[in-house]
């Protein structure tokens, strides 16, 4: 705002809590937003037009307690049903066995006792039939084990994440036009790549607010040793100025 040299047109900021899990981008107003296109700022060092689809599941168990000194034919471990549905998923469906286009199935939070046991997965597929394919899965994992554990009561609910963005964003290319150009223009060789993750501007795309992502630097998200590059933010600063450049340039062209 202090650079009036540079030439723009109306920007802008939201700042969405929860991130794409928690799913905070559903709740913003786009028409008070007033946008015609976007870009999340997120992720390493490459620009994004196509994320996993992604749904949760969550699978509880519910089992019998009883004193273990008398649970000859009463007693239903939670923790044991639980841990036998664990160990059927597909070892090659993991995300530390998969890369690139590969889907996975993600065991991520899970809490336990005798009598209860609940199990939250994350499916994610770039496909969204793959999503039906990892449902499928499950439901053989869960009927196999509930042969074994008859008195158990097992339960899943599968929520929908979010979606690819690809298709819609391939529908309106000009958002992509002016973000390869403004990166670019900065002299970074970068080109797009899929997530294998998710960002806000999947769940905005899909409410008609196209919004492809751009790299701010990043790595090692979600560890102990997670770090930013200043570099790369400056590159992702520079390329945030070219886009807004650009698009007033581009406006001026066709009108």
């Amino acid at each position: 705002m202090s650079h009036k040299e540079i030439v723009h047109g109306e920007i802008k900021i939201a700042i969405t809590p929860d991130e794409e899990i928690g799913q905070g981008a559903k709740f913003l107003d786009l028409h008070k937003f007033g946008a015609n296109f976007a870009y999340t700022v997120d992720g390493g060092m490459t620009i994004n037009k196509e994320t996993f689809s992604a749904d949760t599941a969550t699978i509880h168990v519910t089992g019998r307690n009883i004193h273990p000194g008398k649970a000859k034919g009463i007693m239903v471990n939670a923790i044991k049903v639980i841990s036998a549905i664990i160990d059927r998923l597909p070892l090659h469906m993991s995300p530390e066995t998969t890369q690139d286009y590969a889907p996975f199935l993600h065991p991520m939070d899970l809490t336990v006792s005798v009598s209860n046991a609940t199990l939250k997965l994350i499916l994610r597929d770039f496909l969204e039939e793959g999503l039906d394919a990892q449902k499928h899965i499950l439901e053989v994992i869960i009927a196999e084990v509930q042969k074994i554990y008859p008195v158990a009561k097992i339960q899943m609910e599968i929520t929908e994440s979010y979606r690819n963005m690809r298709k819609k964003l391939d529908e309106n290319p000009l958002c992509l036009e002016l973000l390869s150009a403004a990166v670019a223009k900065t002299g970074v060789a970068v080109d797009y790549a899929p997530i294998r993750g998710g960002t806000d501007g999947a769940t905005l795309t899909a409410l008609g607010l196209p919004t492809p992502n751009l790299f701010y630097g990043g790595e090692n998200a979600h560890s102990l040793s997670e770090w930013v590059s200043v570099d790369i933010m400056e590159k992702s600063m520079e390329s945030i100025i070219n886009i807004i450049t650009l698009a007033v340039n581009h406006t001026s062209t066709h009108n």
